[in-house]
Protein backbone atom coordinates (compact mmCIF):
# COMPACT_ATOMS: atom_id res chain seq x y z
CA UNK A 1 0.00 0.00 0.00
CA UNK A 2 0.78 3.43 -0.84
CA UNK A 3 0.21 7.21 0.48
CA UNK A 4 0.43 8.85 -2.93
CA UNK A 5 0.59 13.07 -1.86
CA UNK A 6 -0.02 15.76 -4.66
CA UNK A 7 0.04 19.11 -4.54
CA UNK A 8 -1.25 21.05 -8.03
CA UNK A 9 -2.55 23.79 -9.03
CA UNK A 10 -5.89 25.01 -7.58
CA UNK A 11 -7.27 25.67 -11.47
CA UNK A 12 -6.36 22.31 -11.95
CA UNK A 13 -8.39 20.53 -9.05
CA UNK A 14 -11.43 19.64 -11.47
CA UNK A 15 -9.56 18.28 -14.60
CA UNK A 16 -7.14 15.61 -11.95
CA UNK A 17 -10.77 15.05 -10.09
CA UNK A 18 -12.25 13.76 -13.24
CA UNK A 19 -9.51 12.26 -14.75
CA UNK A 20 -8.90 10.30 -11.34
CA UNK A 21 -12.17 9.47 -11.66
CA UNK A 22 -12.38 8.25 -15.14
CA UNK A 23 -9.89 6.07 -14.10
CA UNK A 24 -12.18 4.58 -11.56
CA UNK A 25 -10.11 6.39 -8.73
CA UNK A 26 -12.46 7.41 -6.60
CA UNK A 27 -11.27 7.51 -2.84
CA UNK A 28 -9.75 10.82 -2.51
CA UNK A 29 -8.70 13.54 0.21
CA UNK A 30 -8.74 17.52 -0.64
CA UNK A 31 -7.27 20.57 1.28
CA UNK A 32 -6.27 24.03 0.53
CA UNK A 33 -2.11 24.37 1.35
CA UNK A 34 -0.20 27.19 0.66
CA UNK A 35 3.54 27.13 -0.14
CA UNK A 36 6.28 28.04 -2.70
CA UNK A 37 8.79 26.18 -4.41
CA UNK A 38 10.72 27.51 -7.50
CA UNK A 39 7.43 29.19 -8.66
CA UNK A 40 7.24 32.73 -7.27
CA UNK A 41 4.04 34.98 -8.07
CA UNK A 42 4.59 38.84 -8.50
CA UNK A 43 1.68 40.97 -7.78
CA UNK A 44 1.64 44.64 -7.59
CA UNK A 45 0.22 46.87 -4.65
CA UNK A 46 0.23 50.64 -4.67
CA UNK A 47 2.46 50.69 -8.48
CA UNK A 48 5.39 48.48 -6.32
CA UNK A 49 6.20 45.17 -6.94
CA UNK A 50 5.67 42.51 -4.24
CA UNK A 51 6.47 38.87 -3.93
CA UNK A 52 4.10 36.98 -1.73
CA UNK A 53 6.06 34.57 0.01
CA UNK A 54 3.24 31.91 0.46
CA UNK A 55 1.51 30.88 -3.35
CA UNK A 56 -2.37 28.58 -2.48
CA UNK A 57 -2.10 25.58 -3.87
CA UNK A 58 -4.41 22.23 -3.23
CA UNK A 59 -2.80 19.09 -1.73
CA UNK A 60 -4.55 15.95 -2.99
CA UNK A 61 -4.45 12.48 -0.98
CA UNK A 62 -4.91 9.10 -1.95
CA UNK A 63 -4.22 5.80 -0.73
CA UNK A 64 -3.70 3.11 -2.55
CA UNK A 65 -2.95 -0.73 -3.35
CA UNK A 66 0.32 -1.34 -5.32
CA UNK A 67 -0.86 -2.55 -8.51
CA UNK A 68 -3.02 1.00 -8.65
CA UNK A 69 0.02 3.19 -7.90
CA UNK A 70 1.26 3.75 -11.44
CA UNK A 71 -1.83 4.33 -13.30
CA UNK A 72 -2.66 7.00 -10.42
CA UNK A 73 0.67 9.24 -10.72
CA UNK A 74 0.57 9.08 -14.39
CA UNK A 75 -3.10 9.92 -14.07
CA UNK A 76 -2.38 12.95 -11.91
CA UNK A 77 0.81 13.82 -14.00
CA UNK A 78 -0.90 14.06 -17.30
CA UNK A 79 -4.08 16.10 -15.81
CA UNK A 80 -2.45 18.59 -13.54
CA UNK A 81 0.03 20.07 -16.56
CA UNK A 82 -0.42 23.12 -17.69
CA UNK A 83 0.75 22.24 -21.08
CA UNK A 84 -0.70 18.84 -22.70
CA UNK A 85 2.45 17.04 -24.06
CA UNK A 86 4.81 18.85 -22.67
CA UNK A 87 7.22 18.90 -19.60
CA UNK A 88 4.56 21.49 -17.90
CA UNK A 89 5.22 24.90 -16.44
CA UNK A 90 6.98 25.89 -12.95
CA UNK A 91 4.21 25.62 -10.45
CA UNK A 92 2.87 22.80 -11.76
CA UNK A 93 3.19 20.66 -8.77
CA UNK A 94 4.87 17.61 -7.08
CA UNK A 95 3.89 14.17 -6.28
CA UNK A 96 5.29 12.49 -3.39
CA UNK A 97 4.61 8.39 -2.67
CA UNK A 98 4.99 7.38 0.46
CA UNK A 99 4.86 3.79 2.09
CA UNK A 100 1.51 2.96 3.99
CA UNK A 101 2.25 0.76 7.01
CA UNK A 102 -1.80 -0.06 7.65
CA UNK A 103 -5.25 1.28 6.73
CA UNK A 104 -8.32 0.45 8.77
CA UNK A 105 -12.06 1.28 8.28
CA UNK A 106 -13.39 2.86 11.18
CA UNK A 107 -17.03 1.94 10.31
CA UNK A 108 -15.99 -2.06 9.86
CA UNK A 109 -12.78 -2.66 11.44
CA UNK A 110 -11.45 -3.66 8.29
CA UNK A 111 -7.70 -3.64 8.05
CA UNK A 112 -5.41 -3.67 4.95
CA UNK A 113 -5.59 -2.81 1.04
CA UNK A 114 -9.05 -4.19 1.39
CA UNK A 115 -9.83 -0.88 4.09
CA UNK A 116 -9.17 1.29 1.10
Amino acid sequence: MKLIIAVIREAQLDEVREALIAAEISRITVSKVSGHGQQQQEEFYRGQKIIPNLIPKIKVEIAVNDEFLDITINTIIKASRTKEGTEGEIGDGKIFVLPLEECIRIRTGEKGGSAI
